[in-house]
């Protein structure tokens, strides 16, 4: 028999189906979009049929492209297996997910608690939004993520709470109680741009967003400036060229939560949960 199915290929058409398309697929094996295509199309010229339909950024699996799916979770399941019995597989990888606000402080002692926690492991960071990385999770691109999480969805841990503050430049001051607050803000989706919202409009007073920025850096960039106040999580050190403002409505924590992909194991959602609470404690 001259066919042969391609390990590698099979694994592109796996990833495919379980992230929803080729672009994730791609993103989760660390490949281009347009190689995931060439080993799907590299199957489909060993099978001569069409396996996947392209909808948009969806991808439509075809009769035969089910077959085959079912196939390759067979045919990897017995590969990946024989490679372990042999020792002979690759290590294990961890992708884990945080938001800007946790990585910004606790990144080197989280790196190291779970470089202890998973010896044996290969662990990869992932910094993003809270909403984009519990999508990341569910979909199962990523292992494991710490979320700003006010709804305890039931598959997450508890991992601790960060305090949340007011801060702004040392020489900056705030406009008359009438007139609308000048604020500094994440862009959507965030947690903290709505609770900072919130808060504001809470004592009835107006916000004035003069500045909305894609990531932690441009936030503390502007704010440094002077341009106005934005709300953060607060952890030791302090953040450097921004002082606490106490006049600002107080805000209660704000819950973190370890979220774990689908069939990740029990132990290994522990063991990152334990790790998180404990970079946690060494900076509270």
């Amino acid at each position: 028999m001259s066919a042969v199915l391609d390990v590698v290929a099979l694994r592109s058409l796996v990833a495919v189906a379980d992230c929803g398309g080729f672009h994730r697929a791609a993103a989760a094996l660390s490949l281009t979009q347009s190689a995931v295509s060439q080993h799907v199309r590299k199957l489909e010229r060993v099978v001569d049929r069409k396996l996947v339909a392209r909808e948009g950024r969806q991808a439509r699996f075809t009769p035969a492209g089910e077959l085959l799916l079912t196939e390759a979770r067979r045919i990897l399941d017995v590969h990946d297996s024989a490679l372990r019995r042999l020792g002979a597989d690759e290590p294990r990888t961890l992708v884990f997910g945080s938001t800007e606000h946790a990585a910004d402080r606790l990144l080197p002692e989280l790196a190291t608690r779970l470089r202890v926690a998973f010896p044996t492991w290969e662990v990869r960071f992932r910094l993003d939004r809270t909403a984009r990385l519990a999508d990341a999770v569910d979909r199962g691109t990523i292992d494991i993520a710490l979320l700003i999480d006010y709804l305890d969805s039931g598959h997450n841990r508890e991992a601790g709470q960060f305090r949340l503050e007011w801060y702004a430049a040392p020489d900056w001051e705030p406009p008359a109680p009438e007139e609308p607050l000048p604020m500094v803000v994440f862009d959507e989706p965030c947690v903290t741009r709505r609770l900072a919202v919130g808060a504001v409009t809470g004592l009835g007073r107006q916000p004035d967003l003069v500045c909305e920025a894609a990531d932690l850096a441009g936030v503390l960039a502007a704010a440094r400036s002077g341009l106005g106040v934005a709300l953060l999580p607060s952890v030791k050190p302090r953040l450097e060229g921004l002082v606490v403002r106490d006049d600002l409505p107080r805000l209660g924590p704000a819950p973190l939560r370890v979220r774990a992909r689908p069939g990740l194991g029990d132990d290994v959602a522990e063991l990152a949960a334990r790790a998180v609470r404990e970079a946690l404690e060494a900076h509270s």
